[in-house]
């Protein structure tokens, strides 16, 4: 009798195509609301009108957070969903592992914004639900990928 290699479970299958629908959705969620002073309204900011701004002002900062804050968790999304279903070797998960950190990075820096902002004590800052969905993809994302069987032996 030969040993079969393992498969990845169904749910973990379903969970990751989940992220497909939820990144985006993430993306355009508000991050936080940011505002001069107190009394003024707060204007809400997402991953994309983060984006938007940093194209007219850092270009090469707005490519850093486009490969943390885009690229980097979905193209670990698909390269995930490309092993499970048997699609892509189980060879590249640690090279998928490696891009969800990158992902985390771009989180750190939206929560050192925050408490930087906060410290000033200047203007207003305020965490959304965007940020939370969007940590929780992320954390999503590696949970999925740490529980992934490798088929090898």
């Amino acid at each position: 009798m030969t040993d079969m290699p393992p498969t990845t479970p169904l749910v973990l299958k379903i969970a990751n195509l989940t992220l497909l629908i939820l990144f985006p959705i993430a993306w355009f969620a508000p991050l936080m609301r940011a505002g001069l002073l107190p009394l003024f309204g707060l204007e809400e900011i997402s991953v994309i009108s983060g984006l938007q701004s940093l194209w007219g002002s850092d270009v090469f900062l707005a490519l850093l957070v486009t490969a943390f804050a885009l690229f980097a968790p979905y193209l670990k999304t698909i390269g995930l969903a490309l092993v499970h279903f048997n699609l892509l070797k189980d060879k590249t998960l640690p090279a998928l592992g490696y891009m969800g950190k990158l992902a985390m990075a771009d989180i750190f820096l939206i929560a050192l914004y925050i408490v930087v902002a906060k410290g000033v004590g200047i203007g207003k800052v305020e965490t959304a639900w965007g940020l939370y969905l969007f940590t929780a993809c992320i954390l999503a994302s590696l949970l999925i990928s740490t529980l992934t069987p490798k088929r090898t032996p």
